[in-house]
């Protein structure tokens, strides 16, 4: 790896909802390329990943009667449409980015290639992993650990509705804990719902630690990967 940092930014496809119940709320999006350009500023690498919630979550169609395997993969294509809306909103604000893809799509997304990828960051460019691994039964958070690993990420951050880890849902128990340290084995053993636990158990193997941070604040991922502001790190 060279000497300058190398991060993976996960974003749920819930934050681009903004106040909708679905789909993607273009000011939200753009808000959160804007936070994505002011690290980018930083010359820091940014491998990002964005989840496909606001479209289409798997284990709720396969609860519904969809086969997993068949919903896995339209949560699949779900994270393919946010990663072109925000390559889309990412370069109008002057970040050039492309876009690789674990399903392959060649009219609209590179096929994912590890060097090619490293390469992309090497020339400055932010690269947008879509699809998740491109296998069903695995989260884009496994994705997150994935390709962090694979890209040889010094941190993962998870951008989140809320400023860190709790023990219980801050936004509905008032006196929820807040970690603001925490091992890999405490968050599995706790099952802490922070990421699954394939994802935790993945980055604690490469060595990665994993941020968790408030996606809604503005400055906040810049604050965090320079450890000021409030966060959680899992290390």
């Amino acid at each position: 790896m060279n000497s300058k940092k190398r991060i993976l930014l996960k974003i749920s496809g819930e934050s681009l909802m903004g106040d909708s119940t679905y789909g993607l709320d273009v000011s939200k999006a753009k808000f959160i390329a804007n936070e994505i350009k002011n690290i980018f500023a930083q010359k820091i690498e940014i491998c990002l990943i964005i989840g496909g919630g606001n479209i289409y979550r798997g284990i709720k169609g396969a609860a519904e009667g969809i086969d997993r395997s068949t919903s896995d993969y339209m949560g699949m294509l779900a994270t393919i449409m946010n990663a072109l809306s925000m390559q889309s909103i990412l370069e109008t604000t002057g970040c050039p980015t492309r876009v690789q893809s674990a399903i392959n799509m060649s009219q609209i997304a590179e096929p994912y290639i590890r060097r090619k990828a490293i390469r992309h960051l090497e020339k400055n460019r932010i690269v947008i992993f879509a699809a998740g691994t491109g296998n069903p039964f695995f989260s884009t958070d496994t994705a997150a650990s994935l390709r962090a690993s694979e890209m040889n990420c010094s941190v993962i951050i998870k951008a989140t509705k809320v400023d860190g880890i709790y023990n219980s849902d801050p936004i509905k128990d008032t006196s929820a804990k807040f970690y603001s340290n925490i091992s890999y084995s405490e968050v599995l053993n706790k099952d802490l719902k922070v990421m699954d636990s394939t994802a935790i158990s993945l980055a604690k193997e490469s060595k990665i630690p994993i941020i968790i941070t408030n996606i809604n604040k503005k400055n906040s991922i810049l604050d965090a990967i320079n450890g000021i502001g409030k966060f959680s790190k899992i290390s």
